[in-house]
């Protein structure tokens, strides 16, 4: 995978601009912080986005996948205010479970998520070279 990133731009801070990749592409729908189990078990925003990138990894690992193949994700949080006041949580545990993976990121603050102690839903997608 290329990030691209214009070299007359500041630099993104954990995120590309963009990303250009050949390969098997692996789209995972939206996770949201519970278990296998679809129990929450926190409602911590820094612990259900933990668990949502734990989940993430899981299914990629199912296609064949890891976090190095990540190129796009969308993150859905229902707080925008509780994102940006856990920044540095969000990445101790984003560095922990995905890495120095940097993908072409969008940040979307929604009304509701479906299930209503969601505080963050992510959707991924992975490109695996052929």
């Amino acid at each position: 995978m290329e990030q691209l990133n214009p070299s007359h731009w500041k630099r993104p801070s954990g995120y590309s601009n963009g990303i250009a990749a050949e390969g098997r592409m692996i789209f995972v729908a939206g996770q949201i912080g519970w278990n296998h189990n679809c129990e929450f078990q926190t409602d911590d925003f820094v612990g259900q986005v933990e668990q949502t990138l734990h989940n993430t990894v899981a299914i990629l690992a199912e296609g064949g996948a890891g976090p190095e193949h990540i190129a796009r994700m969308t993150w859905y949080v229902v707080d925008k205010q509780e994102y940006l006041s856990n920044l540095e949580g969000i990445g101790v545990a984003y560095k922990r479970i995905i890495g120095s993976v940097f993908p072409a990121m969008a940040l979307v603050q929604v009304v509701a998520l479906v299930e209503d102690r969601a505080r963050v839903e992510i959707e991924t997608t992975a490109v695996v070279p052929i």
